[in-house]
């Protein structure tokens, strides 16, 4: 999908140095921000960010044959004499308005997909299910920031049917200018959590933060939320007044009908993995409920384009590096969710843990970003490991984090504590058998991910 000059003089104002010939004609085949992977054909946004400035490269990409870039004004004097270029106030701002040009372009329908847990798993299940009717362009990785969901969006073809991108945000406003460059037809908040709650004070904010989702979303689309969040709901009407779907997962036993429209239900058997939705079962490749609660929003997208499905599914997901990935050690079984932590993921991974058989371990970073509520959020989980039949926790921490003080933890033999990863997995192996089960996980901050090769 190519851009030519008379589009981007639309969006980012005339273009400087042209040339003598003054060739309108030129075409750019896509956009680009990294220097490293940028093609002769594409047009190079030099946008500066907190650790990178894209304007040290621009000798660079242009000694690389590309015809133009776009820089921020004051930099003119790093472009050479005659060299065609655009000049902004902002690159960041220019890439999000060129971004969302390539989005209208595509004119395909767009899921945005944000919460507190669960964002990148439902992404996964989401692109999978809609693989049924129609290629698919996912968030890749973590791109789920002011310049990962632009990528993501310049990375899509002609042929792509979808397009689902992962919202992340570290404070308000930030998840409504993803929604404002994206145009979403369909919001999905998985759930509100604890995550970054250091950084935005409260879940009351945290709310507000992901409701910003609806700022931009078609009045013709829908919001899918998860039902019995009350906060929420009411938080929500104030950004929305479209339609809302509300899912709730619910245990086999607890199968009932339900009149609300708003309302999809869905009834998950533990022992078979499964899950009943609208009289059909759907057998997934990931276990645990909370796997099974995030299905409910892929079918629930799926239901909006029309999909139908079988009265038996099965669904076979990709296992993201940290994420739901279940390894085979020569002794033991690693559920590896070693990514990221914060209270409502860890509560659900160890829950998760608990339902294989054998003994249980865990290996427990300490969750960053919790501000003041970090030691009450770590005690609650230190309280559920105690009440459970964890055989060991090791629990990794900073030396002054004041979580480390607490009396129960130090004196509860069923701890150890760590102040780094070196010997952790030599330490574990001392108290595993084979069959048993351990859980890695922890912030992204400890890296757990270094220790799995240790771990026999």
């Amino acid at each position: 999908m190519n851009f030519s000059i008379s589009e981007i003089n639309s969006i980012l104002g005339n273009i400087q140095n042209l040339g003598l010939t003054n060739d309108q004609s030129i075409n750019f085949r896509n956009i680009s921000i990294d220097s490293r992977k940028i093609s002769k054909d594409d047009l190079f946004v030099a946008i500066k960010g907190k650790n990178f400035d894209g304007h040290n490269f621009l000798v660079e990409v242009i000694s690389d044959g590309i015809k133009a870039v776009v820089i921020e004004k004051g930099k003119e004097h790093l472009i050479p004499k005659k060299y065609p270029y655009w000049k902004v106030e902002n690159t960041l701002e220019a890439f999000q308005k060129l971004a969302l040009h390539k989005r209208r372009k595509l004119n395909i329908p767009l899921v945005g997909i944000t919460g507190s847990v669960g964002k990148t798993t439902t992404k996964e299940m989401i692109g999978e299910v809609l693989k049924k009717i129609g290629k698919v362009k996912l968030s890749k990785s973590n791109n789920n920031n002011e310049f990962g969901v632009g990528l993501t969006i310049f990375d899509a073809c002609e042929d792509d049917k979808f397009l689902v991108l992962e919202m992340g945000m570290r404070g308000l406003g930030q998840i409504e200018n993803l929604s404002k460059f994206s145009e979403p037809n369909i919001a999905v908040i998985t759930n509100i959590g604890s995550s970054h709650i250091g950084l935005l004070g409260s879940k009351e904010n945290i709310t507000h933060a992901k409701c910003e989702i609806t700022k931009y979303l078609s009045q013709k689309g829908v919001v899918i939320i998860p039902a019995n969040d009350i906060f929420l709901e009411k938080t929500l009407r104030k950004y929305w007044n479209g339609r809302i779907i509300k899912v709730e997962l619910l245990e086999k036993n607890e199968i009932k009908k339900s009149s609300n429209k708003e309302l999809l239900n869905g009834f998950f058997d533990k022992e078979k993995n499964s899950i009943l939705i609208e009289g059909k079962v759907f057998e997934i490749s990931f276990k645990g409920f909370h796997n099974a609660s995030n299905f409910l929003f892929a079918y629930a997208v799926a239901k909006e384009f029309g999909i139908k499905f079988n009265n038996i599914n099965k669904f076979s997901f990709t296992s993201l590096s940290g994420r739901n990935k279940v390894i085979q050690s020569k002794k033991t079984l690693i559920l590896d969710e070693s990514y990221n932590a914060s209270p409502e993921s860890l509560k659900s991974c160890i829950k998760n843990l608990l339902d294989y058989p054998n003994n249980h371990f865990l290996i427990f970073g300490s969750m960053q970003e919790l501000g003041s509520k970090s030691k009450k959020y770590h005690n609650d989980i230190f309280h559920l490991i105690i009440k459970s039949n964890i055989k060991k926790c090791i629990f990794v921490c900073d030396k002054n984090e004041k979580i480390f003080h607490n009396v129960e933890l130090i004196k509860n033999k069923k701890f150890l504590v760590f102040h780094d990863i070196k010997d952790i997995g030599k330490t574990i192996n001392n108290f595993t058998k084979k069959g048993d089960v351990i859980l890695v996980k922890g912030s992204r901050y400890w890296q757990l991910e270094k220790i799995l090769k240790f771990i026999d």
